[in-house]
């Protein structure tokens, strides 16, 4: 990986609905056109895009980093959800932002939108976890932003208990109300606590001029239109995807903010594992394979099925065997095709469940 470019660690892409018009195949084209060096998806609350991101970055030369831009929330009431960005290090990591996400759709519903509660985030269930503070959007920049400074130092100190070294102060410069306050502000607190700082630009849209379309796209969401003047303005014209060299002119005071960045790119190093069928061991007896119980299985159900075609037809026994012949040929060469496959697992799984259907009375169709 160049270690002069610069690497995006949050953005949102297409898969953000309604909070980005970043679409994946020009993001990469564009990255490597640019010479950037890596990337992190860090769509809000969901990996969806993660597969179709992972295989155009490799094919376009680019490192891609999987993340996401959560939301969490905490039991003040008064306390809105706040952004944390979380990038995964490694395998670890992946479990633990995807065991997090899961949870969060599965418990955490608010009106609709999955969040994370706060008690869920400790050093166990953040393993592999790298932690960007959200920047003014963040809980520790809010906590600035509202004149809570020593808030915002308690709230450091126990991010840092969780992450430790892996938790970065987010510095942002898009121009938006309250990030340069939040900025100095950070840089005080990082040099105290031993914190790093890291600059993003918080991508929402690739080229300056993609901000009216990014902002039809907010207004939809929001049931705004755009010539209304008292709508929020939550987004800047800067929130696209800068250069290195505009990145580096903006943070020209803050070098170590860039250079963490691409720290951090190298600390991401996850690999998706695509191509290969993952399933559940299916428990067999001792001594067989699942292949060997495959077989033994679908051998059995035959030999049933023929004693009843046997016993309807009225065929003799002596004519039983040729009539037989045929099906246990397409039998083996069925076999051999699910052997060769790698499936034999999934046909056990699914006979499971099927004859579990059928036991409790379940209905279960010809497929």
């Amino acid at each position: 990986m160049s270690t002069t470019g610069f690497p995006h660690l949050h953005l949102h892409s297409e898969y953000s609905l309604v909070d980005s018009t970043v679409r994946v195949g020009p993001l990469l084209e564009h990255c490597a056109a640019a010479g950037i060096p890596a990337v992190a998806l860090t769509d809000q609350m969901n990996l969806f895009g993660m597969v179709k991101f992972y295989r155009k970055a490799l094919a376009a030369g680019i490192k891609p980093i999987i993340g996401a831009d959560v939301r969490v929330t905490t039991d003040d009431e008064m306390d809105r959800p706040y952004t944390l960005v979380l990038l995964c290090q490694d395998a670890t990591g992946y479990r633990s932002l995807s065991e997090l996400l899961t949870r969060a759709y599965l418990e955490g519903q608010v009106r609709g939108e999955p969040q994370l509660r706060r008690e869920w985030l400790d050093r166990a269930r953040c393993a592999g976890l790298i932690a960007l503070s959200g920047g003014a959007q963040g809980d520790v920049g809010r906590a600035l932003l509202n004149g809570h400074e020593d808030r915002a130092r308690n709230l450091v100190a126990d991010w840092q208990a969780i992450f430790g070294d892996r938790y970065y102060l987010e510095l942002v410069r898009t121009g938006r109300s309250g990030e340069e306050e939040v900025v100095q502000a950070c840089l005080q607190i990082a040099g105290a606590a031993g914190a790093g700082v890291v600059a993003t630009n918080d991508v929402r849209f690739l080229a300056r001029e993609d901000f009216f379309a990014h902002e039809a796209r907010v207004c939809i969401r929001d049931g705004r239109v755009l010539g209304d003047k008292d709508r929020p303005r939550h987004y800047s014209e800067e929130q696209y995807l800068r250069s290195a060299d505009e990145m580096r002119e903006r943070f020209a005071d803050i070098p170590a903010a860039i250079d963490n960045a691409l720290e951090i790119a190298k600390r991401c190093n996850y690999e998706l594992s695509l191509g290969n069928s993952v399933l559940p061991a299916f428990p067999v007896p001792a001594g067989e394979t699942e292949g060997d119980y495959l077989e033994a299985q679908a051998r059995h159900g035959l030999e049933v099925e023929l004693a009843r075609k046997f016993e309807d037809e009225v065929i003799p026994a002596n004519e039983r065997d040729a009539v037989a012949a045929p099906y246990f040929a397409r039998l083996e060469t069925e076999l051999e095709v699910i052997r060769g496959m790698g499936f034999p697992g999934y046909f056990l799984i699914v006979a499971d469940f099927i004859r579990w259907a059928r036991e409790n009375g379940v209905p279960v169709g010809p497929g």
